[in-house]
Parts: structure tokens; sequence; C-alpha cells
């Protein structure tokens, strides 16, 4: 049951007193249902709906630990200041390293909080000195734990500012609230939400041999998804799930690059396929 450190994660931390109100009122999740001991999906909307940061959040003594891409946290930080206006609110990045732990025992390790991505509750985040009592694995089998479980990243799978929440299924782990009130871009993704207008998902992939991130997936020739993130022949990616629905009921088979696979919903996604013939309307692409 082993852990490993994420180089490509950092921290920010966000305190003072006003750090409650100011995170509440600009990121996607409900910070008054986040517990002590865990870690959230959460994003930063653009005005118009997309993801332009996404991380997760839990709390710390005085305010709240963000968990970034390395690559994003500038910007990040960046962001957040351009907000704080007269806010009482401290915004600082923080060196602190980053681990992935998983397996029961380990998500249950005193220090650790649950991610809860992962729906089982085995899956876990650590930051400062390495766990103890624990086997560290190499970054690439945390990797594969996250791929397989369909849990994707900004900057590691996909591009910021053009992506909708509903899009990485952050609709569908508690990423996004949809009762909270106000947030940067909630007009948009709650309309999409109660219209059900979300028709491209992240969706799981079997090939029948090894799948290339950013290939087309196509359906009689026609581009219905694009490959984000694989581990040889699985991965997952976009897939219009209208026009996947179309497909299926046709007998048409997938390929990506001509390698043929098949695309399964997450096992804890609640969503499902429209019907074939359902026209399906919205701002999504």
């Amino acid at each position: 049951m082993p852990y490993a450190q994420l180089p490509e994660r950092t921290v920010l931390a966000v305190t003072g007193d006003d750090a409650d109100h100011f995170l509440q009122t600009l990121v996607t999740a409900d910070l008054d249902q986040l517990g002590a001991a865990e870690m959230r999906p959460s994003a930063l909307l653009t005005p118009q709906g997309k993801i332009l940061f996404d991380f997760l959040i839990g709390r710390i003594e005085g305010g709240y630990r963000i968990d970034c891409a390395l690559a994003a946290a500038a910007d990040l930080t960046k962001r957040l200041r351009l907000y704080r206006l007269r806010s009482k609110v401290a915004i600082e990045p923080d060196a602190t390293p980053v681990f992935g732990l998983w397996g029961e025992a380990n998500a249950a390790l005193s220090g650790s909080f649950v991610d809860r991505r992962y729906p089982e509750g085995d899956v876990a985040r650590h930051y400062g000195e390495a766990p103890a009592g624990v086997d560290e694995a190499d970054p690439r089998d945390y990797h594969a734990l996250r791929v397989a479980a369909g849990i994707a990243e900004a900057e590691t799978d996909y591009p910021g500012a053009d992506v909708f929440p509903h899009d990485v299924l952050l609709d569908q782990n508690g990423g996004v609230s949809f009762k909270k009130g106000c947030f940067v871009g909630q007009e948009v993704v709650s309309r999409m939400q109660h219209r059900g207008t979300a028709r491209r998902r992240l969706m799981l992939l079997s090939g029948e041999r090894h799948l290339t991130p950013g290939a087309n997936i196509a359906a009689a020739g026609k581009t219905i998804g694009t490959v984000l993130a694989t581990t040889g022949a699985d991965g997952f990616g976009f897939v219009r799930i209208d026009r996947l629905a179309a497909a299926l009921a046709k007998g048409e088979t997938l390929s990506s690059d001509g390698v043929p696979l098949t695309a399964t919903i997450p096992p804890w996604a609640g969503f499902s396929l429209p019907e074939p013939n359902q026209a399906v309307s919205g701002t999504d692409e």
C-alpha cells in the first residue's frame, strides 16, 4: 500500500479573517461542506463558466490549503490576488511537498487527507515529510491509478479555459455546488445543469492496442472525441455523448488512429448516455 511524491503539484495557503467568505464566493465547491481531514475537488472559472484552474482544497489552521498544478501556481496566485481587493486575506505559495497515498490503510494515516475525487475513500493526500512506515512507489504508479479512475487534472491532461466543469465531471464528484449561491461562472454552469445540456463528457477508454494522447476518437470516420491521457491501451478522453449514443445505436465501432476501442462511463459517475435520437443543444462544445 504505497505512496508517491507528486512533483508536478504544489500548494498555496489562503489564510486570514476573510478567507472563508473570499473563497466561498469565488470557487465552485461548497466550502461549508468541507470536512477537517479531506481534500475536495474545486475550480476557479471564467465568467463564461470555463475552467481557469482546477485544484483540491482543504482546511488548515486559519484558512485553506489549495493543492494545484505547479505549472499553474503562479497564475492562480496572481488571479486570486486580483480578486482580493480589501479582503483580509493572505495568498502565499507554499513549497511543502505533495504526496499521493493509496490503499485503505494509507488513506487513514494520521496527518493525511482523504482525496474525495475517489469515491471509495482509499486515496489520500499527504503534505510535508514523506509518510512513515509506507513503501515509496514511482509517481507513474500514481498516474496510472488516477487515469484508471477517470480523474482528470488541468495542465497535465487538458488545457485551462477551454473546458467546462461538466466536461471533467466536477458536477459528479462534488467539485461544483449548485446550491451554495453565486461564484464566478455560476450562472453558466447552473444553466447547463438544470437544462441538461452537458454533452461533452470524460469517459474511460480501452483499446485493443496502445492509445495516443491527443488523438481523435472516431465512429464511422466522424470525430466524436479526443484521447486525453493513457497508460498503454487504457485511458480516458472527452467524448460527445450524443454522438456516441447515435454511433452505438447504429452498431458503429469506435477507434483512435485505427485502434478499435470502447468508451465507458466511470463507475462513480451518475450520468447516462442520451437517447440516440435526442437532440442536444447548449453552450458547450
